[in-house]
């Protein structure tokens, strides 16, 4: 069993570290005491398949954490990506400590920021896109002509981004009383194993809450059409990707972790500056068949927002309030977020 550290315990943490020795480190804003022994010499990260996590693939491709790790004075830091398929997968990974940061949806993070009691946050935003409820059920035009036939693919039933965006449209479509009206009707599927799913028309699973590239390429058959738009829905950008780690990782690693929302920065003005490229990168890293150019495309949507920014933590967090999924409200994005992106303009 995991040991998780009291919540209250945190300041106790901090001055220990003041009284660790005289040199301190600026990170946002705030000082930390420099600990007695230096940064991890290895980080271990997860990621999953989809185009949100196209500042990630940068990272790994162009060893943009190494180099930000080397000119940050921590010498040759070892980056390891572990491939996961689901937000669920991360979670475990990261309690059991066999990876130092999760990269995936805000929900799983908001889930063990509660359920840790704070010892989990975010480090920074990595990405958002617009997802799309895709059906091959042709009577199927709005969120009331779902029904019992019905089969939604989620990458996690109930506390997915997907997941909670589509408890969001119900409650919009039928009222408070039908938040949950379509939960049934979810089952848990990776975006890939769902791509296959949806192609079939002998197979139960008939829908899919997509993500960008799977939901161009489903597209592409005449007989799945868009439900739902995840951006039209809310209004504002959502982070479907961010990253997130536990708290003693974090005062352990203060100047790798700085390093590490360094190197999404550079991955981030890198796909500013040349999004081709940026594309036919991440399509030779993932082995991905989409078009570059369609990737190009997917960026200039409303909506597609790479940055280390967090969008719509709050609006996630206070419907998992609502709905008894957390146990404790956020007042401010920024009490789930470790202080190194408190300066960044994040709801």
């Amino acid at each position: 069993m995991v040991r998780m550290p009291r919540a209250d315990s945190i300041p106790g943490i901090c001055r220990r570290l003041v009284r660790a020795g005289p040199a301190a480190l600026m990170v946002a804003g705030l000082v930390f005491a420099a600990p007695a022994r230096a940064d991890d010499s290895k980080v271990r990260i997860s990621r999953q398949p989809g185009f949100v996590y196209l500042p990630a693939v940068l990272a790994e491709t162009h060893k943009l954490i190494e180099k930000q790790a080397k000119a940050a004075g921590l010498g040759d830091v070892a980056v390891e990506w572990v491939n996961l398929t689901s937000g669920a997968a991360g979670n475990d990974a990261l309690l059991s400590g066999n990876i130092d940061i999760v990269d995936s949806g805000s929900t799983n993070m908001l889930l063990l920021n509660d359920r840790t009691r704070g010892d989990v946050k975010g480090l920074c935003g990595v990405g958002s896109t617009p997802m799309l409820l895709l059906t091959r059920n042709p009577d199927v035009k709005t969120l009331s002509d779902f029904s019992g036939k019905d089969k939604i693919a989620l990458p996690s039933v109930k506390v997915s981004t997907q997941a909670v965006l589509l408890q969001i449209a119900a409650r919009k479509a039928f009222g408070p009383d039908g938040t949950t009206r379509l939960d049934p009707l979810t089952v848990q599927l990776g975006h890939p194993d769902a791509v296959a799913a949806l192609a079939s028309p002998q197979n139960e699973v008939n829908s899919h809450f997509s993500l960008p590239p799977f939901q161009q390429r489903e597209l592409q058959n005449p007989a799945i059409h868009t439900v739902l738009n995840s951006y039209e829905l809310v209004g504002e950008p959502v982070s479907n990707a961010i990253f997130y780690a536990r708290t003693g990782w974090f005062t352990r690693n203060p100047k790798l972790a700085a390093a590490i929302v360094a190197a999404i920065d550079a991955a981030n003005a890198e796909i500013a500056k040349d999004p081709l490229q940026a594309a036919k990168d991440y399509i030779a890293a993932t082995n991905d068949k989409t078009p570059p150019e369609t990737l190009v495309a997917i960026m200039k949507e409303p909506g597609t927002n790479f940055s280390t920014t967090p969008y719509g933590i709050m609006l996630q967090a206070r419907h998992f309030y609502a709905m008894k999924t957390i146990k404790a409200e956020p007042k401010d994005w920024k009490d789930t977020f470790f202080p190194i992106v408190h300066g960044l303009p994040g709801k």
